[in-house]
């Protein structure tokens, strides 16, 4: 290399990604990144607040849903942070819900807020496609898998079931005449909340039925989002569990004693990657509400 390309790539914004690519490479040292680049998530600023436009896209070829749930955990205990999917995701015992039980059937207050902040969160997984990301233009045009809570969900469902008469049903993932939602993020009463977002009036996006048929089959298998390889066995998650909450993993001992919960600060929390929906429930009808939407 020249003097003046050495010179040219040092005033470059690319210089320093560049070596940390070749470092990463070279196994120079540089910290591994875990972070799943199929996944889209939207950036907030210092306020909390982000905005993007994006797409839902519809069920994959050979699926008969355009959205997976999946059930997690996340809490710290005197041992740290548990973060964790849930085994009744897929229909098994799960440690942190056994506990729970145990607590909450206790009767004792104490004993139910542990629950409670232990409680397991529902979450949805979709493909989207990125309209719109200012702060991250390089994703705009781009398929993405999308984890997101119930809030947007029910936004979802009001969407294909409006509560006034001079408004239209929209299954917003339908790929040829669904809808662009702003997605809108800010922070309320402790939370990250999505209630600002709207959806756009239904339109047909892409130009030309061969992008949609090449962006169809570009799509993210959703059910193997929720496969069992996604999942920790049920002994692993006990030892980490007993390991956060100070308790053995040899008894029963999950009780008020052994797992009251240390402060999580207001950073931790934003960082807890749930996005708001405190209280999100775990039954629901969604699975035939959209046997029935696809079948109108």
């Amino acid at each position: 290399m020249s003097f003046a390309a050495l010179k040219k790539r040092s005033n470059s914004k690319k210089d320093v990604g560049s070596m940390m690519e070749k470092l990463n490479a070279a196994g120079g040292g540089a910290k591994q990144s875990y972070i799943d680049d199929r996944y889209w998530k939207l950036e907030r600023d210092k306020s909390s607040n982000g905005y993007a436009i994006i797409r839902f896209l519809d069920a994959p070829d050979g699926e008969d849903f355009p959205f997976v749930k999946i059930y997690t955990h996340g809490f710290k205990g005197k041992g740290g942070w548990y973060i964790e999917n849930s085994l009744t995701t897929i229909g098994q015992q799960d440690p942190v819900s056994e506990a729970n039980s145990e607590l909450w059937n206790s009767g004792i207050d104490s004993n139910k807020n542990i629950a409670r902040d232990r409680k397991r969160r529902l979450q949805y997984i979709s493909n989207i496609y990125v309209v719109s990301d200012q702060a991250h233009p390089e994703n705009e045009g781009k398929v993405f898998l999308f984890k997101y809570g119930k809030s947007i969900f029910d936004m979802i469902q009001a969407a294909g079931e409006p509560q006034f008469e001079d408004e239209t049903p929209v299954n917003v993932f339908n790929l040829f005449n669904g809808a662009n939602f702003k997605l809108k993020a800010r922070k309320a009463d402790g939370f990250v909340k999505y209630d600002k977002s709207s959806f756009e009036e239904p339109s047909q996006w892409l130009k030309s039925e061969e992008e949609m048929e090449t962006l169809y089959k570009g799509l993210y298998p959703l059910e193997a989002e929720i496969g069992e390889d996604k999942f920790k066995s049920y002994d692993e998650l006990k030892k980490k569990f007993a390991r956060v909450i100070g308790a053995s993993s040899e008894t029963s001992a999950f009780t008020a004693e052994s797992v009251s919960a240390p402060t999580i600060t207001q950073s931790e929390q934003d960082d807890l990657p749930f996005d708001g929906d405190p209280d999100p429930g775990t039954t629901d009808d969604t699975m035939s509400y959209f046997s029935k939407l696809a079948e109108a």
